[in-house]
């Protein structure tokens, strides 16, 4: 291990893609208290979703331990020799069990849905990544979010299709900006997911378009705007308009994913102050 490596625990914690998850687990918060979810019902779909990422990010970093070694990558901790394949793949596969394990209490639909939603996850990083199907997962996980929620409810049901619509394009964007920094690298390592295939203006445009669609949705979904939701609006289609004019002049960084994050964020205040 090399002499400047952090503790074990520190670099299994960067492993997981701490960033995305933080936000995501912040997003299903959010949410949670916007559809009135008891305190435990809030506090155990949470921490479910929290672990479930922890897992999927775990899951890519060992699964692409090859690949991130090849190119060089700085920021994965397998890659620099701070941590072993072996422990990132055990503690995957038991945060991935925990997960689906935490969301049984809450019922049987809210268990399913998450079940395909780390499923959906895993694939994307097992194979899917590697093919014209890659945003297909994001779609899919980021669409199934909502529902989670409120399958978790006292009484179950599923999310309006509009707020799920507008969860599987705010995927869609977050597909393309966390993609598009790293096309270099992939093309070296044979990645050609869609947003390979459709090069970096296509990609720009999509990301601008999924975002101002999704909030588009969020704002008209949930009832007569108000002035807080018409500011809202404005707020995420200026962000769809810098991460789409950021991606079409500059080399791509992940500031965008930040704010693709971001604009999920306001996206999803807007919802709970609705509910």
């Amino acid at each position: 291990m090399p002499d400047n490596a952090p503790a074990r625990p520190v670099a299994l914690a960067l492993s997981t893609h701490p960033g995305p998850t933080v936000a995501v687990t912040v997003v299903t918060a959010v949410l949670a208290l916007g559809a009135g979810l008891d305190a435990w019902r809030l506090a155990l779909v949470t921490l479910a979703v929290f672990l479930n990422q922890v897992s999927v990010g775990l899951s890519n970093d060992w699964i692409d331990a090859e690949r991130d070694k090849a190119v060089g990558r700085r920021d994965k901790p397998i890659a620099r020799g701070w941590i072993d394949v072996a422990t990132v793949r055990t503690v995957s596969i038991i945060t991935a069990a925990l997960a689906v394990l935490l969301t049984v209490p809450l019922g049987w639909g809210a268990t399913v849905a998450h079940l395909v939603f780390i499923s959906s996850a895993w694939a994307y990083n097992a194979w899917l990544k590697r093919s014209p199907f890659s945003v297909l997962p994001f779609i899919v996980s980021f669409g199934l979010l909502p529902a989670i929620v409120t399958l978790a409810a006292e009484t179950p049901e599923f999310a309006p299709w509009w707020m799920l619509a507008a969860g599987a394009l705010l995927g869609v964007s977050a597909h393309f900006a966390n993609v598009l920094p790293d096309l270099a690298d992939d093309a070296a390592t044979g990645v050609a997911g869609l947003p390979h295939r459709l090069g970096r203006r296509a990609s720009g445009l999509t990301i601008a378009l999924a975002l101002a669609a999704a909030s588009v949705l969020v704002v008209f979904g949930a009832g007569d705007p108000g002035a807080v939701q018409w500011a809202g609006l404005a707020l995420t289609l200026g962000l769809a308009a810098v991460c789409g004019g950021l991606a079409l002049t500059r080399p791509p960084t992940r500031l965008l994913f930040q704010l693709i994050m971001a604009a999920a964020l306001v996206n999803v205040a807007l919802l709970a102050l609705a509910a």
